[in-house]
């Protein structure tokens, strides 16, 4: 496989998870299981904490800590903190999933962009990317993965990460 062929599989990858998640979902009621919650309405802020479960449809998201906020337009905003916390959803039309993890991840709804931040990885059927920091952007139909420098026990900088994608053979997908 040249690098072309493996440059156009990454993007294939990445583009296609959230554009293709199953589509029914977002007509589903949202279901949020957790130890503890607080609403705020004056703020339009909802904090959930301790084994965090969000169904909605095939969509499941997991952590320890889920903080949910809506702004003036409408849109919804989320960040999911844990260790890792993860989400994983069933694409559209085919018997596959999508699944995510990492330190942190948010989506910001305006904008249609998820990132995960700290240990992150996308997996898509067979293939899986890595990295320190994965971004996607459904409107530009964009996705990144980036990784950075990690830091040793006395704080310095040390070895610096590097991202990395495990694309299965055709037959395997």
């Amino acid at each position: 496989m040249n690098y072309k062929e493996k440059f156009l599989l990454l993007c294939i990858l990445f583009l296609s998870p959230f554009t293709l998640a199953e589509q029914a979902d977002r007509d589903m009621p949202i279901e949020i299981e957790s130890d503890t919650m607080i609403v705020d309405d004056n703020r339009s802020i909802s904090v959930y904490k301790g084994d965090v479960i969000l169904t909605q449809g095939t969509m499941i998201i997991r952590a320890d800590e889920l903080t949910v906020r809506e702004d003036k337009q409408g849109f919804q905003h989320s960040i999911s903190t844990g260790n890792p916390t993860s989400f994983k959803q069933k694409r559209d039309g085919i018997d596959s999933y999508v699944e995510g993890k990492a330190s942190r991840i948010e989506y910001d709804g305006h904008m249609d962009k998820v990132h995960l931040y700290d240990k992150a990885s996308v997996k898509r059927g067979k293939d899986t990317v890595f990295g320190d920091y994965i971004i996607y952007d459904a409107n530009a139909e964009i996705a990144q993965a980036m990784s950075g420098s990690t830091k040793d026990n006395s704080g310095k900088n040390s070895k610096k990460t590097r991202t990395r994608v495990i694309i299965a053979p055709k037959g395997e997908k």
